[in-house]
């Protein structure tokens, strides 16, 4: 028997890695195959589980006897969703993601040819007698879930579990909430693969034993839907694959000075004159189904109004309430055009924002823990043109901005919801915020540093690292002559692309204290869509933004305090990256395929 043991970092030979990602805690496999099919016994909580598309004989005929009602069982079959609402219960989390689960293994999987040597005999012998095979799954999980269908703080929900798979093919999963049920079972999904016959799916490492829980309970990522509109298909496109990642938030950039995409019932004008186009706005409706589609998955939608800079749409149905909207040149109002910000000092903003937030908030509160208040990048020239201020000296304008954020985060707190802020807030404008208020940092350096020395909460999104848009080249357009010789050749501010490489290198409790680490929550990798859109969103996201997801779910550093290899690291991903290409992800390609399909998992290895 052998037996291997993912704990630190090991390069593992191309025909014998087998990519979990991200890496579990601990995790111990063997080399006897299993194959699997539709006739699995699922039991969960105790209950027997009956297949409605692959009738199993252990149950009752469906056709004469309910058997929920009589027998407490959980039906499963192919595409179940929980019922819409902002209440759930376990058992409809737990049916989807089994449903969710097995069609990834037996309609989207992948023959891994490219992982194995070519021309190799590396599959098992389909035809053999007495195949192993998987014949249990066993499901329990010891706390009951509220049914606010999971909208913890971090830090509040336990996401970890335990897996079994004998040799004799009885798989278990136990963990403490539903949650953590569906972070086994993507696991599990990743333990299996199709067969190049066509009709058969096996794993070759067989007894299986896996402990497993996140070093971070905040792993996310930021989509900018004001720059480039997305559809909302694609933002829950983009939801199933962070699950699948094991990244439990999504940032929604909401609304920006480019367009004004949420429809706000309350103030309809806003999106009418505010969106890109009719038809290119999310509806309270979609608003809804985005975060329970994203609740059943384990994600929680964090949905950010920028302000009071980026803030310009506004401009389009309330001019009144905005400052140096669209003025020229940019540069002396904004980071990019078209420039607006909110009038500091005026109580008609006030009066906007409590109608704005007794629209919104309410219909967030059900699915979220937090709404980000936005804080990026304002510019003090703007105060200049605000007849209320007239004024860019920052000890005019800070008490203005405290104002500002005290009466709007109390608006947030109300709706029983925590503020989220830009690191300018509390490094550039110094403002006193509420140890409850969780800063997002981009700025790179010391800022993490500095943040938490305040006792300020973390989310970490440095651009050197986690801003996916990078090195793409500039947007702007250039005039021949200075402005052309000047930014010539037109890289964008954030060049070079980060690589997954990059990525997978930061450590975001990199310096800190015990005490200061332990106000880093987690992190988001950003993506800006100044020059993305849904045709290439997959392809710039995927899989860089899983090479984050696993510094966060599993920790820069193993047990033994050593950072991961990238060696190891590398066979993993190029594994994950095509079960993402399987379950419909244009991923990109890390490597080379000669590399991916040597034996030598350093023929690929840069040395010095």
């Amino acid at each position: 028997m052998l037996t291997r043991l993912l704990v630190g970092a090991v390069a593992l030979l191309p025909s014998s890695v087998h990519a979990i990602w991200p890496i579990p805690k601990e995790f111990t496999s063997g080399d006897n195959v299993l194959y699997i099919d539709q006739t699995v016994e699922i039991t969960y909580n105790g209950a027997s589980v009956c297949w409605i598309s692959s009738p199993n004989p252990s149950c009752p005929d469906r056709e004469f006897v309910d058997s929920e009602i009589l027998m407490g069982q959980l039906p499963y079959t192919y595409g179940y969703a929980p019922p819409p609402g902002p209440k759930c219960k376990d058992k409809d989390i737990v049916q989807a993601a089994v449903s969710r689960a097995f069609e990834a293994i037996f309609q989207h999987n992948f023959v891994p040819w490219k992982l194995r040597p070519a021309h190799g005999d590396w599959e098992p012998d389909v035809y053999a007698k007495d195949k192993g095979r998987v014949e249990s799954l066993t499901i329990t999980h010891t706390v009951n879930d509220d049914e606010t269908c999971y909208k913890p703080l971090a830090g509040e929900l336990d996401e970890s579990y335990t897996f079994e798979l004998t040799k004799n093919g009885a798989a278990t999963i136990e963990a403490q909430t539903s949650v953590g049920v569906l972070r086994a079972l993507e696991t599990f999904i990743q333990l299996f693969y199709q067969h190049s016959s066509g009709t058969s799916w096996y794993t070759e490492i067989a007894p299986v034993s896996i402990k497993d829980e996140p070093e971070y309970p905040h792993r996310g990522l930021l989509l900018d839907v004001s720059r480039s509109w997305y559809p909302v298909e694609d933002i829950l496109h983009m939801i199933d694959t962070l699950s699948w990642n094991k990244m439990n938030r999504i940032h929604i950039h909401m609304t920006d000075s480019q367009s004004w995409p949420l429809e706000i019932p309350a103030m309809p004008k806003l999106a009418e004159k505010g969106s890109y186009g009719k038809g290119m706005t999310y509806s309270p409706a979609d608003l809804a189904h985005i975060q329970e589609y994203a609740s059943h998955r384990g994600v929680q939608v964090i949905v950010e109004i920028d302000m009071p800079g980026h803030i310009g749409s506004v401009h389009h149905s309330y001019p009144d309430l905005i400052v140096a909207y669209n003025e020229k040149p940019y540069h002396w109002w904004c980071a990019q055009p078209p420039c607006g910000a909110f009038k500091m000092n005026s109580s008609a903003v006030y009066d906007f924002l409590e109608t704005l937030f007794d629209d919104l908030l309410p219909r967030l509160a059900p699915y979220s823990s937090y709404f980000h208040t936005g804080g990026d990048e304002l510019n003090r020239n703007d105060s200049m043109l605000d007849e209320g201020v007239r004024s860019n000296d920052t000890d005019v304008l800070r008490p203005l901005l405290q104002k500002f954020l005290d009466v709007n985060h109390g608006r947030v707190r109300k709706a029983g919801l925590t503020p989220m802020v830009w690191e300018e807030m509390a490094i550039e404008w110094e403002q006193n915020l509420g140890k409850d208020v969780v800063v997002q940092s981009w700025l790179g350096g010391d800022a993490v540093k500095n943040i938490t020395s305040k006792g300020y909460k973390v989310i970490d999104s440095n651009y050197h690292f986690w801003y996916l848009d990078c090195g793409r080249g500039a947007w702007l357009d250039f005039e021949n002559g200075a402005a052309y010789n000047t930014f010539y050749p037109f890289n964008d501010w954030c060049g070079p692309t980060h690589s997954w490489q990059a990525g997978y290198s930061h450590d975001p409790r990199a310096g800190l204290g015990e005490e200061q680490a332990k106000l880093v929550l987690g992190g988001e990798v950003a993506v800006w869509s100044e020059t993305i859109d849904p045709l290439t969103v997959d392809t710039i996201v995927w899989p860089r933004a899983g090479a984050a997801g696993e510094v966060l779910w599993s920790g820069r550093q193993d047990a033994s305090g050593t950072n991961r290899s990238l060696v190891d690291a590398a066979a993993r991903l190029a594994e994950m990256r095509e079960r993402l290409v399987a379950r419909g992800v244009r991923a990109a390609h890390i490597t080379e395929l000669w590399c991916l399909q040597d034996p030598d998992p350093l023929a690929c290895q840069h040395a010095l």
